[in-house]
């Protein structure tokens, strides 16, 4: 953190912060729109994130504030079920709806948050301030809730307070992840394990296109409905509940009952990006980072041609990473259409890496992207010092 929290808590509230708590942003590092298709997600923590300071005061209000953001808004505890004008604090809002709901009893805390995970980057800021929020609680106010279910308020808060119609990928990974390690997640079961990274004499680098996403709800809801497409006609041969329950092998036996080019290049990326999964873990567990960094060209060459979900700044991004000679892997990381690519980037080229992609990208792009060096952090944890 490259502020002093306590400092500028005592300057917004003229009194100490009682605790400070931590809890990072994501990357899913391979296993892309598969997650809704039955496959299986591969996100680690890292090491931006959102720090929260807390305290109590003794009006019954719950104040929030945010370095971040100019609004600010202060909830009489009887109006904690309703949606606020200032977006951002809608989050933490909805976490303490969800506490009240579930009979817990908190009144009257002064809020102020700090993030350094660049918004609408698709790094997950919004999970990550609903799972900072709802571990600070827990925490401080000992509710005993364990991990898995602060992940569940947190998804219920995202879907039925905010309004969004997302997983449960982004909420998980920010409160399971572990430093050094990778989850393998199935999302529909919650069933994971945890995947040794040692990135040895590489750092993950994480490069923002910096360009609007207003067209990835559409997209994304375009692509779901053609997955679901393509299950329908697979069973009308065999039987399936998910694409992802297919390998490969299986697929290209049954493949012939979908006749559309475009419902076939999607379903072919489900299946060949699940396997890409399995491949990946066996890799990592391994130690053999290049054949990992070569999975990850093939997943975005998939969701590039197949899925068609990444674009120009995407795909500039990777190829420039391609031709880089201290870049042994790079993929667009999240739904796409804009949002961040990771690479796998030798230690001590990251000046090099910076000031030639940035070269480059405004060649091509007309404006530069912003990267990010990151390690693979942990979940969410308080401040001790």
């Amino acid at each position: 953190m490259n502020i002093n929290l306590r400092e500028k808590f005592a300057e917004q509230y003229h009194k100490k912060a009682d605790a400070i708590y931590f809890t990072p942003g994501r990357v899913n590092l391979i296993g892309e729109h598969i997650d809704y298709n039955g496959g299986l997600v591969m996100p680690c923590a890292i090491s931006l994130g959102t720090w929260v300071a807390i305290a109590p005061n003794n009006d019954g209000r719950f104040r929030f504030k945010s370095l971040n953001f100019d609004a600010q808004t202060a909830v009489p505890s009887n109006t904690i079920n309703e949606k606020d004008g200032s977006l951002w604090a809608n989050y933490p809002i909805g976490v303490i709806n969800e506490f009240i709901k579930d009979g817990k009893e908190i009144n009257g805390l002064d809020f102020l948050f700090y993030g350094n995970i660049p918004i609408g980057s698709g790094l997950s800021s919004s999970a990550s301030i609903e799972i900072a929020t709802a571990y600070a609680l827990n925490t401080y106010f000992n509710l005993g809730y364990d991990k898995l279910a602060l992940v569940k308020i947190a998804k219920r808060v995202e879907n039925d307070f905010i309004g969004l119609n997302s997983g449960i990928m982004d909420q998980f990974a920010v409160t399971f992840g572990e430093k050094d390690k990778a989850i393998v997640l199935d999302c529909e079961t919650l069933k994971y394990k945890m995947v040794d990274i040692d990135l040895g004499n590489y750092v993950l680098a994480i490069i923002n296109t910096n360009k609007s996403r207003e067209l990835s709800d559409s997209k994304y809801n375009e692509r779901v409905a053609e997955c679901q497409t393509a299950l329908k006609l697979l069973n009308e041969e065999i039987s399936l509940h998910y694409l992802c329950e297919l390998t490969a092998e299986k697929f290209a036996l049954h493949s012939h009952v979908i006749t559309d080019k475009t419902i076939l290049n999607r379903a072919t990326h489900v299946v060949k990006e699940n396997d890409r999964v399995h491949l990946a873990a066996k890799a990592l567990n391994g130690g053999d980072l290049t054949a990992f960094g070569r999975l990850m060209y093939a997943s975005h060459e998939s969701l590039r041609t197949l899925y068609e979900v990444s674009g120009k700044e995407l795909d500039t991004i990777v190829d420039f990473c391609a031709g880089y000679n201290h870049v042994i892997g790079a993929r667009m990381t999240g739904a796409g259409f804009g949002g961040c690519a990771i690479a796998l980037l030798e230690k001590g080229f990251e000046e090099d890496f910076a000031k030639h992609l940035t070269d480059y990208y405004v060649e091509k792009i007309g404006y530069p992207a912003a990267i990010y060096v990151s390690e693979i952090g942990s979940g969410p944890y308080l401040i001790t010092d």
